[in-house]
């Protein structure tokens, strides 16, 4: 380990060697490498978590730049999750990237959640979110979720026991997915680029909270952010009814419909017949 590229954090009261040990032995997945995922990544990386894997099957364009400060003008047209990989290996070569250049699918993502300890979803689409929620429950994965539109973020830590032993979810929170067009993404509602930057920091400090230890974790909570007056308000989440089933094997996560906007319910009775 070098120490000397971390001291800064290493002499943190409640942190430490043993923080940092534990940072350099965690496996972070980050799924989306955008406004929430480029600063995510940037911060996971130069804390010197040990092991991080970049998924994101998209190139780099010109409209991207002005959140994706990780990126640079030469790069539009590259690959993001390689291009990412190589500049996050030049903040911090001591540790270990691997890029995945594909889309999350439910054909591919059981096995690439199997390899991490830690989910992050930065991805922008709600196909996308209730794919990696329901493969993050059933393999009972640690979820840091974030979301941002507009002036306002949101976050949330999902798959971890709070102190009554509950755990939540995304489907806890939206049980039905949203009809395609009925919630504008950030492509028709645009988003501020520092909003991003600062929600995607902060799903890193929660991964860096839970990895080490230190601090409370948005466990079963929601934290809401809104840039123009900087406001954060939360809410307690719990699990919700029966209605919002999870796919408990691996066959009925298969089964399941990512691409409409059909309720859960509706959901498992397709998979029933």
């Amino acid at each position: 380990m070098d120490n000397e590229r971390y001291r800064r954090q290493i002499i943190l009261n409640n942190f430490g060697l043993s923080a940092q040990q534990k940072l350099l032995e965690a496996k972070v997945l980050v799924i989306g490498v955008g406004g929430l995922g480029c600063p995510a990544l940037q911060y996971l990386v130069a804390a010197g978590v040990g092991h991080i894997g970049i998924v994101d099957d998209d190139t780099v364009s010109l409209s991207n730049l002005h959140r994706q400060i990780l990126f640079s003008t030469t790069d539009v047209g590259k690959l993001k999750a390689d291009t990412a990989a190589r500049k996050l290996s030049e903040l911090n070569p001591a540790i270990q990237i691997t890029s995945y250049a594909e889309r999350v699918d439910q054909k591919n993502i059981l096995d690439l959640l199997s390899n991490y300890e830690y989910i992050i979803d930065a991805t922008d689409n709600f196909e996308s979110r209730y794919l990696i929620n329901d493969a993050c429950a059933l393999l009972k994965k640690p979820l840091l979720f974030a979301a941002v539109s507009g002036y306002e973020g949101q976050l949330a830590v999902f798959n971890v026991m709070d102190g009554n032993k509950q755990t939540t979810n995304y489907r806890d929170l939206f049980p039905i997915a949203p009809a395609k067009g009925e919630i504008p993404n950030c492509a028709e509602n645009g988003v501020l680029g520092v909003v991003a930057g600062t929600i995607g920091t902060m799903q890193a400090a929660e991964a860096i909270k839970l990895i080490t230890g230190i601090g409370e974790a948005l466990v079963n909570k929601l934290l809401c952010y809104n840039m123009l007056n900087h406001q954060f308000y939360e809410v307690a989440l719990t699990p919700a009814s029966d209605t919002c089933k999870l796919p408990e094997t691996k066959a009925e996560f298969l089964k399941m419909n990512y691409n409409t906007s059909e309720t859960n319910q509706q959901l498992f009775e397709e998979i029933d017949t």
